[in-house]
């Protein structure tokens, strides 16, 4: 996680998190990322500056930034739409095409995955980042743009060809004590939505 300084004044370092100032070199940045990917010393490490703004600015300048976009999405019974893909449980969201708006990208990428219809989009949530592998073997850093809507409750049709086997309406409750794993993005996705105010 990167923050500035202020952000990091009263944390003190706890077990499996690691908090470090920012010198300024971006061969550190790294090495932080190679120690959470190589190594189990960390489940975590926080990154600081006093120049926020560099210090993201040199941390994605280590990856290709890839950007997407996807939803919360909540029927009138207050269910939310979850998938299921790769060993995971989801919530929709995509890539973004060329020249495509933020919004556009949300609502078309919860069409395709889902089958949902008539989506109400509403004020975005909040962006979340994440870093992955590329087939090439290159490193990319996915930032997804997480917008509220709304939805009638309806028959969901999982898009298969991008290795969702599941869609589902469904309360947080239900998901988080189903003994498959959740992302921890998608957890401070819920938080932020005011739909969860305990971690799992």
């Amino acid at each position: 996680m990167l923050a500035d300084n202020k952000s990091v004044i009263n944390k003190k370092s706890k077990e499996g998190t690691l908090i470090a100032p920012y010198s300024g070199k971006t061969k550190m940045l790294l090495s932080y990322v190679d120690m959470l990917e190589k190594t189990d010393r960390f489940d975590s490490i926080i990154i600081h500056s006093k120049d926020f703004k560099k210090l993201k600015s040199d941390f994605e300048s280590l990856f290709k930034v890839v950007k997407a976009a996807g939803g919360v999405v909540i029927n009138e019974k207050k269910e939310i739409l979850f998938i299921f893909r790769r060993g995971f449980w989801d919530l929709p969201k995509g890539k973004m095409d060329p020249g495509e708006r933020k919004k556009e990208t949300a609502l078309r990428e919860v069409q395709e995955e889902t089958g949902v219809k008539n989506l109400v989009i509403g004020k975005r949530i909040l962006t979340t980042r994440h870093v992955y592998k590329l087939n090439s073997g290159r490193r990319a850093i996915k930032k997804s743009y997480w917008y509220k809507m709304n939805a009638h409750s309806q028959k969901l049709v999982p898009e298969v060809k991008e290795d969702i086997t599941e869609a589902h309406w469904i309360n947080i409750e239900e998901v988080l004590n189903d003994k498959r794993p959740i992302f921890k993005n998608i957890i401070n996705v819920l938080k932020k939505s005011n739909l969860l105010q305990t971690s799992k």
